[in-house]
């Protein structure tokens, strides 16, 4: 035992060695985050938590420079419409969804009934954001957002969301070793926000606890729940591909600018196969997320209602795509082109910033391909008597001194 003992002492002494040996920054952020943590503390208190669960729960919170990395770190690239679609509508996603339809069905259709939402939404949501389960995220969440709180970057957001938690924790719905999520603070299979865990989440299985990692149908009646709360309409699409005329003008295109489906019907569009469009009382907005040589979509308020769920375009197509397919549809009839370049945040930058410098408002330059950008590179387009789809291509970027795009999708 004797000559064990010095080692076990430098074993204790490790955590403390190591803090040393950090590199100052990393000690200066630490140390930071400590401050930080007390003044969260003295807060929570102020607001009515008890000395137990803070003693048992932020107390204990760890800095976490992971997260911290992934909150700053932009992709090199920005995404195809074809490798962002690509890589969430995948034909595991699709075969597991329907796999998922049949196991759960019973419960599905309960869901339904009572909120609205068709099954094979539900799916869709919950495969692309967990893989139905499969990767939720194994970061403590009390320490991803303890972590955001003590960064200026969005410290009020994330010090609600970090006291949204704690009220979590003090419902007693989940005990803090088992609320994992992602490096962002979202949880469960269903990847909620703790706030909306506290306005949405809702016991489906019927024990009296809301579950969002351990009960599926926790997970999904919170999920229909919430998408009822945003303006789903029961029995309504998301929207389907169409098909448009040799010459049609694009600057029909884009969110902000629906129309009745009849009147789109007059513009020349068409059902994929050809056929005319329904004869239903619906507006839609033209989305040609990938230029002239790809599909295009009409999509009604269901998709305004996934874009409440999560702000990206492209998101809700992954949602309208993957719900189709794993209700039986086939594939789009027109493919997403493969060769479309990954343009460079740096490029994107210059993109945005010439085209204001010749009186096309891109909006502020931000590094991100929006619409508000792709508005004007359509009016840029049609200046110089092009295709006015909005989608950069060689040529444009040529044209605007850009430089050459990267690799291709």
């Amino acid at each position: 035992m004797s000559r064990s003992l010095p080692y076990v002492r430098i074993l204790a002494g490790l955590p403390a060695l190591l803090a040393l040996l950090a590199p100052p920054g990393a000690r200066a952020d630490e140390a930071r985050f400590t401050q930080c943590l007390g003044e969260l503390q003295a807060k929570a208190s102020q607001e009515g938590f008890s000395a137990t669960l803070l003693e048992r729960t932020l107390a204990t919170a760890r800095y976490e420079p992971r997260v911290i990395d992934l909150d700053r770190r932009q992709p090199e690239f920005t995404e195809t419409a074809a490798g962002y679609l690509d890589r969430r509508v995948t034909a595991a996603r699709i075969e597991q969804g329907r796999a998922m339809l049949r196991q759960h069905r019973p419960l599905l259709q309960r869901l339904a009934a009572e909120y609205g939402v068709q099954p094979h939404y539900l799916l869709a949501f919950w495969g692309l954001e967990s893989n139905y389960g499969g990767n939720y995220g194994n970061m403590p969440v009390l320490n991803a957002l303890a972590t955001l709180a003590c960064d200026p970057r969005r410290s009020d957001y994330f010090t609600a969301e970090l006291f949204q938690a704690l009220r979590i924790l003090d419902r007693g719905d989940v005990q803090a070793a088992q609320m994992v999520g992602s490096w962002a603070g979202a949880m469960g299979h269903t990847q909620f926000m703790p706030s909306a865990y506290l306005l949405h989440a809702v016991d489906g299985d019927g024990d009296g606890r809301v579950d969002l990692w351990g009960s599926v149908p926790d997970a999904l009646a919170s999920a229909a729940n919430y998408l009822k709360s945003l303006g789903w309409q029961p029995g309504v699409r998301w929207g389907r591909e169409v098909r448009l005329p040799k010459d049609f003008s694009y600057e029909h295109s884009g969110l902000d600018r629906p129309k009745p489906l009849a009147q789109w019907h007059r513009l020349g569009v068409r059902d994929s196969a050809g056929g005319v469009l329904p004869q239903a009382e619906l507006t839609a907005a033209l989305l040609v997320p990938a230029g002239h040589r790809g599909p295009a979509f009409l999509v009604y308020d269901n998709f305004r209602v996934i874009m409440r769920w999560n702000r990206s375009e492209l998101y809700a197509l992954s949602v309208g795509l993957l719900a189709d397919r794993i209700a039986g549809a086939a594939g789009l009839r027109r493919p997403l082109p493969a060769d479309l370049p990954r343009l460079h945040r740096d490029q994107v930058l210059t993109l945005q910033t010439r085209l204001g410098e010749l009186g096309f408002d891109a909006g502020t330059p931000d590094g991100v391909l929006g619409p508000a950008t792709r508005r004007a590179i359509s009016e840029f387009q049609r200046s110089r008597g092009l295709i006015a789809d909005g989608q950069p291509d060689a040529a444009l970027l040529e044209a605007l001194g850009v430089g050459p795009p990267g690799e291709t999708s």
